[in-house]
C-alpha cells in the first residue's frame, strides 16, 4: 500500500522531464525544460545542486552517486560532477537528444533522439562514441536492464545486447497501433512493457520455460466519453526493483496505478494529480515513490502550472498475495 506524502518545493521553473533516484541512496534528480538539471536531498527535502545549461533538458541519469548525464533540446549529452557542480559535454546528437540511460556494466552511457541514432558513450574516455546504431525512426524511449537495451521506434519495439551491437536481438510489433509512449524492461525477469499515447498498456514476460511466457494488452483507464475510448497517453512506466512482479503507471489525466504484472490485476490507484504525471522512479529499495506531476507539452488544453513533485513512501503487498488479489481489480484486455 501507498502511506504518507510529501511534496518537494519548487522542483523546476517549468515542465519536468524526467526524475530518477541515485543507485544507493535517497537523492533524486530532475531534468527540465527550464535548461536546469537539479539534485534534491528527498530525506532532508533539500535542493542540493542546481545546475543550469543553454537547452531544455529532456532527459537524465545517473552514472553513479557523484556523477549523472543530461540530454537536451539541442542534442548535448552533458556530464556533471555531483560534488563540485562542474559539467562538460562528452558529445552531440545531429537533431535533439530524447532519452538516456547508463550502464555500469559496459561503462556506457546511451543516448537516443530524432536524429534516428542511438549513440553509446564511452564514460572512461573523453568523448569517445564505442558505438553508433541507426536506427529507422525517431527514438521517444529507451530502457535499459543489465545488457539488455530496449528501444522504442513508433509502435515497435526492438532489443539490443550492449556487448553485440551489430544487430537487434528482437523486433516485437506492438499489439498496439498506436505510437509508443514509453517503454520500460524488468531487471528481475526476462520482459518489458510499453505504453501507448492512446492508453493502453503491452507486456510481454518471458521465461525459461515457454509455456510460462506471457503478453497481454489492457487500457489503463477505461474510461469512456460520448460511448467511446477517451485516448489518454501513457507516459511513464517503472517497474518495482525488487522483483515483485508489480509495475506502476502514470499517464496524462494525472492518473498513477499499481499493476501486479503476473496476475495482471491493478492493486491500487493514486488520488488523480492536478496535471499529467510526467515521469515515475523508485528509490533503490523501492520504499519511495517519486512522481512529477507536470505538463508535457502534449495536449493543447493543459495546465500551464509550476510541476510538483510528490514523494510517496510504499509498503507495496506482494502480487499474487491473497490481499493483493482480493482487493485489486481485473485489467481490462483488448
Amino acid at each position: 500500500m501507498i502511506a504518507a506524502r510529501r511534496k518537494l518545493e519548487n522542483p523546476a521553473r517549468d515542465a519536468i522531464s524526467g526524475v530518477q533516484f541515485a543507485p544507493r541512496s535517497n537523492n533524486l534528480l530532475v531534468s527540465s525544460w527550464d535548461s536546469c538539471l537539479r539534485l534534491f536531498d528527498v530525506d532532508g527535502s533539500e535542493l542540493r545542486l542546481e545546475a543550469p545549461s543553454e537547452a531544455a533538458l529532456l532527459g537524465c541519469c545517473f552514472q553513479d552517486e557523484s556523477v549523472a548525464f543530461s540530454v537536451g533540446s539541442d542534442g548535448s549529452v552533458i556530464r556533471y560532477n555531483l560534488h563540485s557542480g562542474a559539467q562538460d559535454t562528452i558529445g552531440s546528437h545531429a537533431d535533439i537528444a530524447t532519452c538516456i540511460e547508463c550502464s555500469d556494466q559496459t561503462c556506457q552511457v546511451i543516448t537516443a533522439g530524432l536524429d534516428k541514432k542511438v549513440i553509446c558513450w564511452d564514460v572512461r574516455m573523453d568523448k569517445v562514441i564505442s558505438h553508433s546504431i541507426n536506427v529507422n525512426g525517431e527514438v521517444e524511449s529507451i530502457s535499459l536492464s543489465g545488457c539488455n537495451l530496449m528501444v522504442a521506434i513508433g509502435n515497435s519495439a526492438y532489443g539490443y545486447d550492449l556487448r553485440n551491437l551489430k544487430r537487434p536481438l528482437q523486433l516485437k510489433e506492438s499489439p498496439v497501433d498506436a505510437r509508443i509512449r514509453c517503454i520500460s524492461s524488468s531487471v528481475f525477469f526476462k520482459g518489458f512493457a510499453v505504453g501507448s499515447v492512446d492508453g493502453r498498456v503491452a507486456v510481454e514476460i518471458s521465461s525459461s520455460s515457454n509455456s510460462n511466457d506471457s503478453s497481454y494488452t489492457f487500457r489503463c483507464h477505461p474510461k469512456a466519453k460520448n460511448g467511446r475510448n477517451h485516448l489518454v497517453s501513457v507516459n511513464d512506466i517503472v517497474f518495482n526493483p525488487l522483483g515483485l512482479g508489480s509495475f506502476v503507471t502514470g499517464d496524462d489525466e494525472g492518473y498513477v496505478a499499481l499493476w501486479d504484472a503476473h496476475n495482471r490485476r491493478r492493486l491500487f490507484e493514486l488520488p488523480r494529480f492536478g496535471n499529467s504525471v510526467a515521469s515515475l522512479s523508485y528509490n533503490h529499495g523501492a520504499r519511495l515513490l517519486a512522481v512529477a506531476s507536470s505538463y508535457t507539452y502534449q495536449e493543447a488544453n493543459e495546465l500551464e502550472e509550476l510541476p510538483e513533485i510528490h514523494i510517496f513512501e510504499t509498503n507495496e503487498l506482494r502480487p499474487g498475495s491473497a490481499a493483493a488479489g482480493s482487493s485489486g481489480t481485473k485489467m481490462q484486455s483488448i
